[in-house]
């Protein structure tokens, strides 16, 4: 019984497209998110003194911490763009594909 119901899935093209979307989306959010980083890491590495301006005239906080705090919200909001996708889309296709299969 329950390799019927594995045979039903694996050739249902639902599942293929279900396969294919959620993979290449989430390369597409992990290479953004390896850009970021390293594009922060490769700044502080190449860049320091522009990093180190401050901002403002008599200010303390330096152009990297705006930068630093931008990387990390950038993180939280592409996490919260791709568990929005998960828990709508890519969930309504699992239940479309597993109600198919029984």
């Amino acid at each position: 019984m329950q390799n019927d119901i594995y045979e039903k899935i694996r050739v249902n093209p639902k599942y293929r497209q279900l396969k294919d979307t959620r993979s290449t989306y989430s390369w597409v959010m992990t290479i953004l998110m390896l850009v970021v980083y390293y594009g922060y890491i490769a700044l502080i590495a190449f860049n320091k003194s522009f990093l180190a301006q401050p901002l403002g005239s008599t200010g303390v906080t330096t152009v990297g911490i705006p930068i630093g705090v931008g990387v990390i919200v950038f993180t939280i909001v592409i996490t919260g763009i791709y568990v929005r996708r998960a828990n709508g889309e890519f969930d309504a296709l699992k239940e479309q594909i597993i109600k198919e299969a029984k």
